[in-house]
């Protein structure tokens, strides 16, 4: 017996599988009876929730999978972590200034988590902000607090100004950030008919560049921001116009995940020397904006990776603080507040996306024939040779042998030389030989480069149910690594080598890339389908996943589960949202409903006339699309 079977699997094994303790942050565990848990309140707080028991619930109340969890309480724990990052920075650092951080509403625009951002952040004047006219109104309507900040950035036309100007004169602690030189014209005219003076901020262009996926976020080439001497022609503009006191924010954006601590204190050194020439210009200042960029450590390792981070949160603190400190000390100028737009590491752990499997395509070793036919294809004879002559020792030659006489065969049949039995039984007998090469050399050390895809090419084929385009769009748009695990069932092995392919009918829709510790995997450990629903979770989903999945064959947004603990520590289903329904994302593509059920019923009247269907099979049908309209897009039980 091999000693894998003799070896007990325990949760703990399964743990460091899925590497749930290193991306998990305190929040996410494995139970001793196999079932992933969620801290809400973080690896101190004494309750812990099984997943599996909310999806139970879910459906006894009707709701299929796929489905969105949002734990409003990691909101708050990280909401909480973030300040006191900061507030312990500061009060080491004997910075003399304050912290506020604003929530970019683009990073998650659902009206659910914005509006448990602004209640759980009311306690630190936490704020929003805003890059377009719509994201201004939902800040304007949530936020209540005079002393949190509304940053408003984006493309700004005069409607855009007028609102933000008016909120001003209401009461909101409305700032004004100029991303270019043409809006300072317009916010001025705006203001002078309105009679405000406006607070305003100036967005830099930094030479400090962010690394990974948004590099190009920085930089002389960065998309906004205005550049040394157009920000000393705004300064001049100010001055001019007796505006000078209205400038009192600098803002700058390295990028939306900055992995290395280094890019983070050279962007703050550099922004800081900006900050200490527009005090020295005059302007009033005291504020600066560091912009988002705190990173999320998606794989657990800790490192530069594109998907993690080499820092933790109270380092970034720490250094933010310090580097502003320091530029100023040397400048003799007082701290400013220090904001950030910190939205991702806010919400990221807190949605989780869970569905289940509607059935495998598994690879299973093809057997082959112990004589091949008479006259047979030499090649195919070839290959056969290979597998006779295959073992630990040659199984780089017999690799070789076998992709030469495979495409040989493939060759010869596309010209007339092979039969289509020939080409088949060659395949068979290659697919054989390549699945005993496997076996011999996966768990190797080394495995040569060109057999390092062979793993992948054996791996089974989960069929989910979900969308990479609508759920995990960034999987797909920049191959940002999702942790992905079995939800139950982890006190038994998982046997099965696997990669997940979507409902939808797109090649794309497809995960074969895989969080590990110490690099990529193309493959993820599953258990075999029994009886029972089998359930995964995509984890740290909860940044700009929901606002920028699409409508890829209009399957729309999956149901969602808004889930909070009450006073006594009881899980509370504080909203229910179901999915889009077919008529709903008809309606998004500008498809009138009513007018299609008028042609598929005048098409079935006309089916009657000529006899092929009865009037109450007409019925029936026109009952099959009208519920049809009314069901979830996604598969349903």
């Amino acid at each position: 017996m091999k000693q894998e079977a003799l070896t007990r699997w325990t949760c703990d094994q399964a743990a460091e599988l899925y590497g749930i303790r290193n991306w998990g942050s305190g929040y996410f565990d494995i139970s001793p009876d196999g079932d992933v848990v969620v801290r809400p309140r973080g690896k101190d707080g004494d309750i812990s929730v099984r997943i599996l028991d909310l999806i139970k619930e879910l459906r006894d109340r009707n709701l299929d999978m796929p489905v969105m969890i949002r734990f409003a309480d990691i909101l708050a724990s990280q909401l909480d972590y973030l300040y006191h990052s900061f507030e312990s920075g500061i009060r080491e650092a004997n910075y003399r200034g304050i912290y506020r951080g604003v929530f970019p509403i683009k990073v998650n625009q659902q009206c659910d988590v914005v509006t448990d951002i602004v209640r759980l952040g009311r306690k630190y004047n936490h704020g929003l902000e805003a890059g377009s006219k719509a994201e201004f109104f939902v800040a304007a309507s949530l936020l209540d607090d005079p002393e949190a900040l509304l940053i408003c950035n984006g493309y700004k036309d005069e409607e855009y100004i007028d609102l933000a100007l008016r909120s001003l004169k209401i009461g909101l602690n409305v700032v004004l950030v100029i991303e270019m030189p043409s809006e300072l014209p317009l916010i001025m005219e705006r203001a002078r008919r309105l009679k405000v003076r406006p607070n305003l901020g100036v967005r830099a262009k930094l030479a400090s560049r962010s690394g990974g996926h948004w590099d190009d976020s920085g930089g002389d080439r960065g998309k906004f921001g205005m550049d040394s001497t157009q920000i000393c022609t705004l300064i001049d503009r100010l001055r001019e116009h007796n505006m000078l006191d209205c400038l009192q924010l600098l803002h700058y954006h390295l990028g939306s995940q900055i992995v290395d601590i280094r890019r983070v204190r050279n962007a703050v050194r550099e922004a800081s020397r900006i900050y200490v020439g527009l005090v020295r210009e005059g302007a009033a200042m005291g504020k600066i904006n560091v912009g988002g960029g705190l990173a999320v450590d998606y794989d657990g390792s800790h490192t530069n990776f594109a998907s993690s981070r080499n820092y933790s949160t109270p380092e970034y603190a720490a250094d933010v603080v310090e580097g502003i400190m320091n530029v100023c000390d040397d400048a003799g100028i007082e701290h400013p507040m220090i904001v950030s737009e910190s939205g991702r590491a806010t919400v990221s752990h807190h949605g989780v996306l869970v569905f289940n499997i509607l059935h495998t395509r598994k690879f299973e070793p093809p057997g082959i024939p112990s004589e091949l036919p008479e006259d047979c294809n030499e090649m195919v004879v070839n290959l056969m040779e290979c597998s006779k002559g295959l073992t630990p020792r040659n199984v780089q030659e017999m690799y070789h042998d076998a992709v030469y006489y495979r495409d040989e065969i493939r060759v010869r049949f596309l010209h007339g030389d092979a039969s289509l039995r020939e080409r088949s039984l060659a395949e068979t007998i290659f697919w054989h030989v390549i699945y005993r090469i496997w076996n011999i050399i996966k768990n190797q050390k080394y495995i040569p480069d060109e057999m390092e895809g062979l793993g992948t090419a054996l791996a089974d084929l989960y069929y989910g149910n979900f969308s990479v385009f609508q759920s995990m769009p960034d999987a797909w748009a920049i191959d940002q690594l999702f942790p992905v695990m079995p939800i139950h069932r982890h006190k038994e092995r998982p046997k099965q080598q696997a990669v997940l392919a979507d409902i939808t009918c797109d090649s794309d829709g497809k995960l074969d890339t895989f969080i590990d510790l110490h690099d990529v995997k193309h493959t993820l450990p599953l258990h075999t389908l029994n009886d029972d629903e089998y359930y995964l979770g995509a984890f740290l989903v909860g940044a700009y996943q929901e606002a920028i999945g699409d409508m890829h064959n209009l399957l729309g947004n999956t149901n969602v589960l808004h889930v909070r603990l009450d006073e006594n520590g009881q899980v509370e289903f504080a909203n229910e949202i179901a999915g889009d329904s077919v008529t709903e994302v008809l309606s998004y593509a500008e498809y009138n409903c009513r007018d299609m059920m008028r042609r598929i019923r005048s098409m079935a009247e006309s089916a009657v006339k000529e006899g092929r269907i009865s009037g109450k099979e007409k019925g029936r049908t026109l009952k099959t699309f009208e519920a049809g309209l009314r069901g979830y897009t996604y598969f349903e039980r």
